[in-house]
């Protein structure tokens, strides 16, 4: 069976290339390079021992994605390709809607036209907005999202679930991440965010390499055991993992499913800092500073779901999460630049 890996040489696609690699599926990976590096795919290459087709594609060229079709057999797809920075996309919200829904628009045309309709989608648990109360569960609405970011995910799962609804053949898994930290246990691949980190755990580990000069620690009067805000952590290769399980799933049915990938425990940020802190035996200076427009005090995922259709759930705990992040960021204190 060959997947094709939208986004591929990215954070959780090059992670995720690695577990089809060794699940003995066939991939062929498309990336632009807007968010990511060609270092990162050679890399995989080197991890599994394996060459696979890679190339260099954005998913708006409606003739490019045609010709890697017409050239491949391509059995499903998983889709990571995006746009995915909430701030950024404040800021240019027509880029985001453009590249984000507009280019997965032109994947499912491609996908049709080609007789390829079976996908797993890489969305967000943002899409349920801010009003549901935490473990968030997949019967709940969604929608009410706070950034175009947000938006987008949503709006792709609509118009997946549309094309669904207008065709059965189709089999499609939406796939709720939840906040996806860690790297591979070799320390060859990981995080590599452009610029100044947007999520907490790649800031954690470039105040300890030195990069950064302490972490800014928003709001410390939430509701909450610390007064922190507590998100569900995941190990990025247990998402990698739930992406294979997802795989199985979406080639043996013609169904749309919904599936939380998350741990069901949450952690404050403190809890975080702490535990990479014990983990690694390092100071993480921090301070306090005000809370972020649109932060919620809790958000942690109820994944029962998953484990009972797709038989998966997350393995790696907190300690692990940050001990492979260190590992990835002392290794590669540059990320993948040289």
């Amino acid at each position: 069976m060959s997947i094709l890996v939208t986004g591929g040489a990215g954070y959780i696609g090059s992670h995720t290339c690695v577990e089809l690699i060794k699940a003995g599926y066939d991939i062929v990976v498309i990336d632009n390079f807007y968010n990511s590096c060609k270092e990162s795919l050679v890399r995989v290459s080197e991890l599994t021992g394996k060459d696979f087709a890679f190339y260099e594609c954005d998913i708006r060229d409606e003739e490019g994605l045609s010709h890697i079709f017409e050239k491949e057999k391509i059995d499903a797809v998983v889709h990571f390709a995006g746009l995915k920075a909430v701030g950024e996309s404040c800021a240019m919200p027509l880029e985001y809607y453009e590249n984000n829904v507009g280019g997965t628009i032109t994947l499912c045309r491609v996908m049709k036209k080609y007789g390829c309709k079976k996908m797993v989608f890489s969305s967000s648990a943002t899409v349920y907005g801010m009003n549901n109360p935490s473990p968030l569960v997949e019967t709940m609405p969604a929608g009410g999202t706070t950034n175009p970011y947000g938006t987008t995910k949503f709006m792709i799962e609509l118009i997946l679930s549309d094309l669904y609804k207008a065709d059965n053949e189709w089999s499609v898994c939406l796939l709720r991440y939840f906040n996806p930290i860690g790297a591979h246990e070799s320390g060859r691949i990981g995080e590599d965010p452009n610029g100044i980190p947007n999520n907490l755990m790649p800031y954690i580990s470039q105040v300890a390499i030195g990069k950064l000069p302490k972490l800014n620690v928003y709001g410390n009067d939430y509701d909450t055991h610390d007064g922190t805000g507590v998100r569900d952590y995941i190990h990025v290769v247990d998402l990698a993992i739930g992406h294979i399980k997802a795989i199985d799933h979406v080639l043996e049915t013609q169904s749309l499913d919904i599936y939380n990938l998350g741990t069901g425990t949450g952690y404050s940020v403190l809890d975080i800092v702490n535990a990479f802190q014990k983990v690694n035996n390092i100071t993480i200076p921090y301070e306090i500073v005000d809370r972020r427009p649109g932060d919620i005090a809790t958000c942690y995922s109820n994944p029962a779901k998953a484990l009972a259709e797709l038989n998966w759930k997350a393995e790696r705990g907190i300690e692990e999460m940050c001990r492979d992040t260190w590992r990835w960021q002392s290794m590669n204190p540059n990320g993948y630049k040289a």
